[in-house]
């Protein structure tokens, strides 16, 4: 793939970005600019260029990502692009993304995004809108635009390469229950399945989360996986089995674990280890604490499907670590270590390292 057409700050201010977005057959056109911060500000470039850059960036229908020297300072415009990515030693905040080769980086963003832009420029959106939205009404924006994906050219793509799978087995026990005193201790119990947040599990850990919210006597809940990885995501083999979009819309939304969860969160640890794929990190995220065992990983893998994360991680996880890192995490679809997921605060405490 090519590489994504680059603009400077002046570039950006003066409508570099702002051309049609669709094509005449509805193609998305260039969904992605990198606007370089690297090279000197132009002559002439002053406070007034920098503000009208800002303010073309909060408007742009594309994707901005800033591309920064190694060690220089991030200017203010950093915050209003969707993201920076920054060379090592530079002073980061959550606005900004430190890698060891920004030309590397910058490339694999873009062949993600191309590869499916209409699910990345939709995550994009989401982010945005939803950053100051109380979390039960961003929980719905969310699901309205996934399932508007579900609908959509980029996840039949997925779903005809994948192609069709058997329904998953019949679980006696998907979700262990446990109430000693004030502790209810809940355990995902799939660990042939990793764990994965299909139907079984969902609605088995749905009822196991309100007991607690119904029981004041329950003074602290603790959940975590069996196996060896804590939750590898939705059932991949459940995908496109919805009998119709609302419905899939509500039961994300009235029947998932998330807004449990952030109910509950002040009552609430989740230990979480090995693979935290999609739902296992998406929901984790919700827990007012969040212990990582030291080889966690975490990933969010479905703008690749044609989708966006849709268990409420365009909700936690931003909570936790910004919107413009956890559109990185989801656009890159790459794994983050305990160590770096501790230090962008996305787990509060790594097992053992407290």
């Amino acid at each position: 793939m090519s590489g994504p057409l680059r603009v400077s700050m002046t570039g950006l201010a003066d409508g570099a970005a702002d051309g049609p977005l669709l094509d005449e057959d509805g193609a998305v056109l260039d969904p992605l600019v990198a606007v370089d911060l690297e090279r000197p500000r132009p002559e002439g470039a002053d406070a007034g260029t920098a503000g009208r850059a800002v303010r073309r960036a909060r408007a742009s229908d594309r994707l901005l990502v800033g591309v920064l020297p190694a060690g220089g300072p991030a200017p203010a415009l950093v915050d209003a692009l969707d993201f920076t990515l920054a060379g090592p030693g530079t002073q980061a905040g959550r606005d900004v993304i430190v890698v060891s080769d920004t030309g590397k980086a910058l490339q694999d963003v873009h062949d993600a995004v191309t590869r499916n832009p209409r699910a990345s420029l939709v995550l994009r959106d989401v982010l945005r809108a939803t950053e100051a939205m109380p979390v039960s009404a961003a929980l719905d924006v969310e699901s309205y635009a996934y399932s508007t994906l579900l609908a959509g050219p980029e996840f039949a793509r997925w779903l005809a390469a994948r192609g069709p799978r058997p329904r998953p087995p019949e679980a006696a026990e998907p979700v262990l229950s446990d109430r000693a005193g004030d502790l209810l201790h809940i355990t995902l119990n799939r660990p042939e399945r990793r764990n994965a947040y299909g139907r079984q599990v969902r609605d088995a850990l749905v009822d196991a989360l309100r007991v607690a919210v119904l029981d004041d006597g329950i003074g602290r809940v603790v959940l975590d996986g069996a196996g060896p990885s804590f939750c590898a995501g939705g059932d991949l083999d459940e995908f496109g089995t919805t009998p119709d979009l609302v419905t899939a819309h509500l039961v994300r939304t009235r029947g998932g674990a998330g807004r449990l969860l952030h109910r509950l969160a002040e009552r609430t640890e989740v230990r979480v280890h090995g693979a935290c794929v999609g739902a296992g990190i998406e929901l984790p995220a919700f827990a007012g604490t969040l212990v990582a065992s030291p080889g966690a990983t975490f990933r969010l893998p479905e703008v690749s499907m044609g989708l966006i994360p849709g268990a409420g991680g365009t909700v936690s996880v931003p909570r936790r670590v910004g919107r413009h890192r956890a559109l990185h995490l989801a656009l890159t679809g790459a794994p983050i270590d305990a160590a770096t997921a501790l230090a962008w605060g996305l787990v509060d405490e790594i097992e053992g390292k407290g």
